[in-house]
């Protein structure tokens, strides 16, 4: 069905893909975990209230969630020339993900904080406790299960992305199925590449579950 070169091919798009959309998850925590956290101490309700934050972060982030991915990979192409030296590849491909899953990211922890027992925070805050220690002491620990599961859901959008980022010559399967399964009109190529997809969403999907469940410390036995 597939020759070694071919087969050689979608390993390494297999490869590609993961790289990406790993790397682009980290990274979307590293910036997307700080701005959800300010989003829920800066709420009207939050810990430290502070409205004027909170609108210039909510707006940003609204501003960048609304930009459709094909359309902001395009407008971030000389940043990623800057800083990878180049707008084509998987690595190229991870600054846009990046961009776009960081402001999914913070609206998801946010999300997640929100839910935690405000009965929680009140009594912390009774003892003494500052700011920033509830947020690592208490909002954190306690949100850490759904925190997870949404983890899980955003690495399986970033994954989606990844495959998008094909059609600007982003790398992995998404250019693969794009390249030979579309304008090629290769379709066994096509399905092949959907298929690899699907099986590393339900892959990431199985291994968020299973970690969420086992951290989550309401379940019993």
């Amino acid at each position: 069905m597939f020759n070694e070169r071919e087969i050689a091919m979608i390993i390494s798009g297999i490869g590609e893909t993961l790289q990406m959309t790993l790397l682009s998850t980290v990274f979307g925590y590293i910036l997307g975990l700080p701005l959800g956290i300010l989003l829920t101490v800066t709420a009207r309700d939050g810990i430290r209230s502070n409205s004027f934050v909170y609108k210039i972060i909510d707006v940003i982030v609204n501003i960048f969630r609304s930009i459709p991915f094909l359309i902001l990979m395009i407008l971030v192409i000389p940043l990623t020339r800057k800083i990878v030296g180049t707008s084509i590849g998987a690595e190229a491909a991870i600054v846009p993900l990046t961009i776009a899953a960081a402001p999914y990211i913070a609206r998801m922890v946010e999300s997640s904080l929100k839910e935690v027992d405000h009965g929680v925070i009140e009594a912390a805050q009774s003892m003494g406790a500052g700011v920033w220690e509830i947020v690592y002491k208490v909002l954190l620990p306690e949100a850490r299960t759904s925190l997870a599961v949404n983890a899980t859901i955003a690495t399986t959008t970033i994954l989606g992305y990844s495959a998008m980022s094909g059609a600007c010559g982003g790398g992995g399967l998404g250019d693969i199925a794009i390249r030979y399964g579309y304008q090629r009109w290769q379709p066994n190529m096509l399905i092949v590449t959907v298929v690899l997809l699907v099986i590393l969403a339900q892959l990431i999907q199985m291994i968020g579950m299973f970690i969420s469940r086992k951290i989550d410390r309401r379940r019993v036995g």
